[in-house]
């Protein structure tokens, strides 16, 4: 895949975080807090709203070094070579194993990401 489709991609899961994450909220808080300023904090009931919305900080904690260097790939025309499509492909994979609480595998695949982030920053700077 090319640097700017991997860009698209990854706002398009992080849109799927975000709706998953605010799909899980409809059955995990009331609906006057969901309609609220949200100013007191409600406590969820279940583990998916839960589950969601950490998989979403952690997707928002990865996204802004992807999106930094396959910006700074696209800007410098250099390429990324299979780091990009690595990245978006371990993400697509850990959040349906977060949201569904397996173990290990979902490491391995943020293991995965993590180690496509290091390597699009060893590639780019070399």
């Amino acid at each position: 895949m090319s640097e700017l489709t991997c860009l698209i991609l990854s706002v398009l899961l992080w849109l799927t975080h975000v709706l998953v994450q605010a799909a899980a909220s409809g059955s995990a808080l009331p609906l006057p807090y969901l309609v609220s300023s949200r100013d007191k904090p409600a406590v969820p009931q279940g583990l998916a709203y839960g589950r969601a919305t950490r998989a979403l900080a952690n997707y928002v904690e990865n996204f802004t070094a992807f999106v930094a260097l396959d910006l700074a790939f696209i800007a410098t025309h250099h390429p990324g070579g299979i780091w990009p499509t690595v990245w978006i492909i371990a993400r697509i994979v850990y959040l349906p194993l977060y949201l569904f609480d397996v173990t290990y595998f979902r490491s391995i695949a943020w293991g995965v990401g993590l180690v496509a982030i290091v390597a699009m920053l060893v590639r780019l700077a070399i």
